[in-house]
Formats: structure tokens, C-alpha cells, sequence
């Protein structure tokens, strides 16, 4: 039995100088696994906001609704426990994390996620193959986590985790943000690897349409004023390409 992402009225707010401010307004989305589904829409409608709160920062207070994978209540959870159950955020703009190597990282998120250490052998092998599969350097097992990496270098790094940890549904914030030609490839081929072999679900934030052309979405829905404002398949994504969003924003 495949798993579900279950987002139900969903209202975010965060807090600002000014006070809180409402984000999201009331989102409802479904994803199966196996799905994948883009988010769009322009600067500040609240995509990022609900990725973060899928992922339980603590910048983001839900105000409402509920989250739910396979019937259990997500908003429950801590951070630690959401990626145990099988969530992963790839995050816009990936930290670093000096004194901890990659290999060492990896290792532990492996531990924990599923209960007992991988075996040596097998899980060096495993480590190897994906980043060949990414074209990194085995150098980088050794570095630090994101420490001097350039942005495809962190990017690509995102997608290794993502392979090796096997969530159930991976949200990627913008991960196409900053990426040549050559690095978007290789890392849609990275996602596209992981849905193949685990039947992933993924919600995929862009503002482009560039990297559908690698990650084919069987569902588009378009973000304004922290809300869905329209929903459809990937042709959908072709009229923003042509349109833009004024004519979202003009209702909104």
C-alpha cells in the first residue's frame, strides 16, 4: 500500500518585526507516493513557507489545519521524527556544517532514520555508486558538510542525501535555483533515480519551468497570496512560461 502526504487547510503564520504575518491562508493538497507535483507562483506566496512546515521549523507557526502521512498527524512530531516517517526537505539554500564530514553525516542520518547502523561494507558501496551517479569527487566524503562547496556542489550534496536516506516524499525548495545546464541535469537525473527505485513522492518548488523538462510533474499547482489559486497538469506550467502570473495577481 503506497504512503500519502495529506496537507488539509493548512494556515501559516511567522513572525516578523512587525508581528505575525499570515503566510499560507488555508492550503489543501494531496500527494501519493509515486506523484510528483510542482509548486509555482511568484516571490512571496508562500511556497517556501509551506515547505518549511512540512518539515517542522520552528520559525513557522501553524495556525490551523493539519498535515498528515498515512493517517498520523505530522504537526505532532518533532523535526527528527517527520524525517524518521519518511519526510526530507532539500533545502534553497543548503548550511554548512563545519567539524562534521560528509561520510560521517550521511552515516548517522542513516542510523537514525532507520533504527541500526548500515553495514560498513555495503553502505560504502552504496555511498560510492550515488555520487558517481552525481559526478562527485569521493573527496567529498571526507570534507565537511557543505563547508566551501559551491552552490550545484551543495545542491548535488541534497540529492546524495536524498538517495542514500530512501524518505517516503522529498520537498525540493528551489532546488534548480543557481544550477547550470549540465548541474540541473545530473541532479534531476538524481531525483528522477530515487522516484524510480522508491517509488518517491516529490513536491517540487520552482519559479521555472526549466527543470520540468527533467522532472516531468503529474501535477502543477500555482501559489498566490498563500493560497492554490489554480491547479492542473504539466500544461499548465507551459502557460506560465508564456503568461507569467499577472493574471493571478490581478485577482489575487
Amino acid at each position: 500500500m503506497s504512503s500519502v502526504l495529506e496537507i488539509k487547510d493548512l494556515h501559516v503564520s511567522v513572525e516578523t518585526e512587525q508581528g505575525a504575518k499570515q503566510i499560507l491562508k488555508g492550503v489543501d493538497l494531496t500527494i501519493a507516493q509515486g506523484e510528483t507535483h510542482a509548486i509555482m507562483g511568484p516571490n512571496g506566496s508562500g511556497k517556501s513557507t509551506l515547505a518549511y512546515a512540512i518539515a517542522g521549523h520552528p520559525r513557522y507557526e501553524v495556525t490551523g489545519g493539519s498535515i498528515l502521512l498515512d493517517g498520523e498527524e505530522v504537526l505532532e512530531m518533532g523535526v527528527d521524527e517527520r524525517a524518521q516517517a519518511g519526510l526530507f526537505l532539500a533545502m534553497q539554500y543548503p548550511v554548512e556544517i563545519p567539524g562534521v564530514t560528509n561520510a560521517n553525516f550521511l552515516r548517522t542520518a542513516k542510523t537514525a532514520i532507520d533504527g541500526e547502523a548500515p553495514a560498513i561494507r555495503t553502505w560504502m558501496k552504496d555511498v560510492k555508486e550515488a555520487m558517481g551517479n552525481l559526478r562527485m569527487d569521493e573527496s567529498f566524503a571526507s570534507r565537511n558538510v557543505n563547508e566551501g562547496f559551491s552552490g550545484g556542489e551543495k545542491k548535488r550534496n541534497e540529492i546524495l542525501q536524498l538517495e542514500l536516506l530512501k524518505p517516503k516524499f522529498a520537498v525540493l525548495d528551489e532546488t534548480d535555483s543557481g544550477l547550470d545546464v549540465d548541474a540541473l541535469k545530473i541532479v534531476s537525473e538524481g531525483v528522477n533515480r530515487a522516484k524510480e527505485q522508491t517509488g518517491l513522492g516529490v513536491l517540487l518548488i520552482t519559479h521555472y519551468t526549466r527543470i520540468l523538462r527533467y522532472i516531468k510533474p503529474d501535477f502543477v499547482h500555482v501559489f498566490v497570496n498563500g493560497r492554490v489559486a489554480e491547479e492542473g497538469g504539466r500544461e499548465l506550467a507551459d502557460r506560465l512560461e508564456e503568461e507569467g502570473y499577472d493574471r493571478f495577481l490581478e485577482t489575487a
